[in-house]
């Protein structure tokens, strides 16, 4: 069909010309801007599941535009972990639009175009086939992610998110001067004529490359949030609005995503180009995930049990993504859809469950001490019924098994794949032995956590509960939990194709082929 291959740019040229589109209309017809973000949102998750659809059953589609070929012209590639994880950022970005509903679209100017244009980045950055573009798109979706972070006002909320901004900008130059060096001695940024010039790169012209991707990997690093990178991680999430923080859950994802692309292609293993950086992705990878279990164990409050949480399924894919074995590679695709939409929904849930009055978080705190919007709103969304509680309940504990990856959730799925994978290769190494043991003591110390926050609220609360919650906010955080559920009851489906898409990673002659013929 002739519209077929001009799928792979809708995710991109969809969410642009709505949110441009809505720049004209005025923020009080707000059922309008409602309704076009809506089926702009639902528009692209359909776009995304056929181009999942359509690179399960064949080779990388390549659109080029303007007709010119790669490396010269800029070409758009939807290969089987580019169609996921666009298909999984544009279910998490209509979660958490259809949550706003409830009040926080009113809350400030521009959400929706906000909401659009970081879902239009983000897309093109896994869609993209160069770095340069790769550049272009990051810092797209991080100017949304900027006023989306500020959303919503609030002196705690602008301190946060001024401190966010600036070390994007950091890491947004430190992008650019990778992408000059590595340009600088190859002279191409296309991602698939890279992938062939740097093994034949020697002597100064090699130091020079590995310089520049010591530099890029920096930047990607501090955006997938491994430690010391992520030390403004928990505070910029945690003082976030809740659809905000759920849609910023992805941002850590293009991270691990940039670097898995980048790494493999660049170094896939060869004897020409062997694993550069190996080391610092596990080692660095563990001491995340170990600092991300010690801050979910001695958590106080919600929000930074579901901010550490997102620490430690970074640390779990870095360091699982640097062994550099298809098996755990697999895995670990699994892992990091699963613990995307986890992670999601307790960002959703975090907001109704202090607003009913079990919780005296972040949030609360800094919406009494500066009379926010929140304050003045938080009374006049839902209704307080029994029922509200035992959604609020059943969500919050369905939640948490599926963060701290036990059964029947696909956490507990992805982390026993895992776990599989890693005890595969003989003789076991040491840097394995570490991650099993962590990946282990993480899920123990999430549980114990979770129970820990969920008993005060739920059996000990400080003061009357009167759960309040929209059925809006309940549709958002059924949509999410309804596809992890679908996850786990089809994971053997989705592990065939994970396992397609780690050996497409790990050996890219198609992708290559495919952008270069």
């Amino acid at each position: 069909m002739r519209w077929q291959p001009h799928l792979v740019v809708l995710p991109i040229v969809l969410p642009l010309a709505a949110a441009a589109l809505m720049l004209f209309v005025s923020e009080q017809r707000r059922m309008v801007k409602r309704m076009v973000s809506s089926l702009t949102m639902l528009a692209v998750l359909a776009v995304a599941a056929l181009l999942v659809q359509q690179a399960g059953q064949g080779p990388p589609a390549v659109y080029r535009l303007g007709g010119w070929p790669a490396p010269f012209g800029i070409v758009l590639v939807a290969d089987r972990l580019a169609a996921l994880m666009v298909l999984l950022a544009s279910l998490l970005a209509l979660a958490a639009l259809v949550f706003s509903f409830a009040r926080w679209d009113r809350a400030g100017p521009r959400f929706h175009s906000l909401v659009l244009v970081l879902l239009m980045g983000v897309n093109g950055a896994f869609l993209t086939g160069d770095l340069f573009n790769l550049f272009v798109f990051f810092e797209v979706f991080l100017a949304a992610s900027y006023g989306l972070a500020l959303h919503g006002a609030g002196a705690a909320r602008v301190q946060a998110g001024l401190h966010y901004i600036v070390v994007n900008l950091a890491a947004a130059l430190l992008f650019l001067v990778g992408v000059a060096l590595i340009y600088g001695v190859t002279g191409t940024l296309n991602l698939a004529d890279l992938a062939l010039r740097i093994p034949a790169t020697a002597g100064t012209g090699r130091t020079l490359l590995e310089a520049g991707a010591a530099v890029l990997g920096i930047a990607f690093l501090v955006k997938a949030g491994m430690w010391p990178l992520c030390f403004w991680l928990p505070r910029a999430y945690g003082m976030a609005c809740a659809p905000a923080a759920a849609v910023f859950v992805i941002l850590t994802k293009v991270g691990i995503y940039a670097i898995l692309r980048v790494w493999l292609l660049f170094f896939g293993g060869t004897e020409a180009a062997p694993h550069f950086g190996q080391e610092v992705l596990i080692a660095g990878g563990l001491l995340t995930l170990a600092v991300g279990a010690i801050g979910v164990f001695s958590s106080p409050s919600l929000s930074r049990l579901a901010t550490c949480s997102l620490i430690v399924s970074c640390g779990t894919l870095l360091a699982a993504l640097g062994t550099g074995d298809p098996a755990v590679s697999a895995a670990s695709l699994y892992y990091l859809v699963a613990s995307t939409l986890g992670l999601g929904t307790l960002f959703l849930l975090i907001e109704p469950m202090e607003r009913s009055g079990g919780e005296a978080g972040v949030r609360s705190i800094t919406e009494e001490s500066v009379g926010s919007f929140e304050a003045e709103d938080r009374e006049e969304v839902g209704v307080a019924i029994p029922a509200a509680w035992a959604f609020l309940g059943m969500s919050f504990v369905v939640c948490a098994l599926l963060v701290a990856g036990l059964p029947p959730m696909p956490g507990f799925v992805a982390k026993l794949a895992l776990l599989d994978a890693l005890i595969r290769p003989e003789p076991v190494g040491a840097s394995a032995w570490m991650l099993m043991s962590l990946l282990l003591l993480s899920g123990l110390s999430t549980l114990v956590a979770a129970s820990r926050i969920g008993a005060r609220i739920f059996w000990m609360p400080a003061q009357p509960l009167a759960a309040r919650v929209s059925a809006i906010e309940m549709m958002a955080v059924l949509l999410l939990l309804g596809a992890a559920i679908l996850l786990v009851v089809q994971a053997g489906p989705v592990m065939q194709y994970l396992g397609d898409t780690a050996q497409a990673l790990h050996a890219p002659h198609d992708y290559l082929e495919g952008v270069l013929d």
